[in-house]
């Protein structure tokens, strides 16, 4: 009876060593589909996490293009998550100081948008307002 105890204490033990040591096969985790949503969602309702996952998307210039190409989704991603949207833009033109292709195709996207031009043209009558009002601050009337 005793060596029988000892049989399958060993054998236990063997079995819990292995099951202990398995590596997680990244590949297999995320051929599950729901496995996967769960880490997407996970991924993009953590701040931290979402950052870190567009600067490594922002690195590859394959997921760069497929991020330009599902728009409608960027955007819906980045309304949701202002933090997210500003280090985007952030490493987008940090990308764009030293990849001169890429700024030269995006100030073309840009400039062929009626809306963009519209809004810059916003944005720099406002800010040569900011300056006049600032200007005019120190002039007494």
């Amino acid at each position: 009876m005793k060596t029988l105890q000892k049989i399958t204490l060993v054998i236990g033990l063997i079995a819990l060593f292995a099951s202990c040591q398995t590596k997680t096969d990244v590949k297999q985790v995320l051929s599950n589909l729901d496995t996967r949503k769960e880490i997407m969602d996970t991924i993009a309702n953590n701040s931290d996490m979402s950052k870190e996952m567009i600067v490594i998307l922002m690195n590859s210039k394959k997921d760069m293009m497929l991020m330009m190409e599902n728009h409608g989704t960027m955007m819906k991603m980045m309304q949701d998550n202002p933090d997210m949207m500003q280090k985007m833009m952030s490493d987008m033109m940090e990308k764009c100081k030293s990849d001169t292709a890429m700024m030269s195709t995006m100030c073309k996207t840009m400039m062929g948008s009626k809306e963009m031009m519209n809004m810059m043209e916003k944005m720099k009558s406002e800010k040569m307002d900011m300056k006049g009002k600032k200007s005019m601050k120190g002039m007494k009337m």
